[in-house]
């Protein structure tokens, strides 16, 4: 059986991202993993990480990051994707204290990076892929920059594929796709998509405006791209 791992930093990327080409891939009967990087629990989060659940219209007593992962796995679901969660930490937890620092430079001083590619490593001897799919780092979200520098890192990883990371894309800049693999994402493959990002319902609101948002903002987007790693 063909597998295909998706490596996404949070807890959506990787179906907001690719889900259509995730759905068709599970269709077609291959196994389908999406693990989830950054997915760890801060007990009583504080300043800007709190900030980032409350933003959210979430109070501060919901444990944001299990809320996350069961909309995840509810997600992914929807597609016939096994859902995997590793248990490290996001930005805002590691000493990004600000908006512009999660969308500057990756610092020198976050350990992240090791981890990530330590941690994607085992996952590859462990599920042994066919396909690997990760963030092109598109908005330059430090979390995606780690998870695609670490990507760039493995030895003899198997064929490597990025995605255009999703909503970024909608405020960016479109990058060259001369070389790039364009999946058709028919309406089957579309709707199945809008349903497992509607599983992110804490998400809908802060990204999109709401599910109505959602479903128009996908109606356009026909094709998926993944580009050469």
């Amino acid at each position: 059986m063909t597998t295909l791992l998706a490596i996404s930093p949070h807890l959506d990327d990787a179906v907001f991202s690719v889900g259509a080409t995730l759905w068709r891939a599970a269709r077609r009967g291959w196994r389908v993993v999406v693990a989830t990087v950054f997915t760890g629990n801060v007990a009583q989060p504080t300043g800007f990480a709190l900030v980032c659940q409350l933003d959210k219209g979430l109070t501060d007593d919901v444990d944001y990051m299990a809320l996350r992962r069961a909309e995840d796995e509810e997600a992914c679901a929807r597609l016939g994707a096994d859902a995997l969660h590793l248990p490290l930490l996001e930005a805002p937890h590691r000493g990004y204290e600000s908006a512009p620092t999660l969308f500057g430079d990756v610092s020198p001083y976050d350990p992240a990076k090791g981890y990530v590619r330590d941690a994607i490593a085992a996952l590859l001897a462990d599920l042994r892929p066919d396909i690997l799919l990760a963030p092109l780092g598109i908005g330059g979200h430090v979390d995606h920059l780690v998870v695609r520098d670490a990507v760039a890192e493995l030895n003899n990883p198997p064929t490597t594929l990025l995605w255009e990371d999703w909503p970024y894309l909608d405020r960016s800049d479109l990058p060259a796709r001369d070389q790039a693999l364009g999946i058709p994402a028919g309406p089957d493959a579309r709707a199945a998509k809008l349903c497992a990002c509607a599983a992110y319902a804490s998400q809908l609101g802060f990204q999109f405006g709401g599910k109505a948002a959602l479903r128009n903002r996908l109606a356009s987007q026909q094709t998926e791209w993944l580009h050469p790693a």
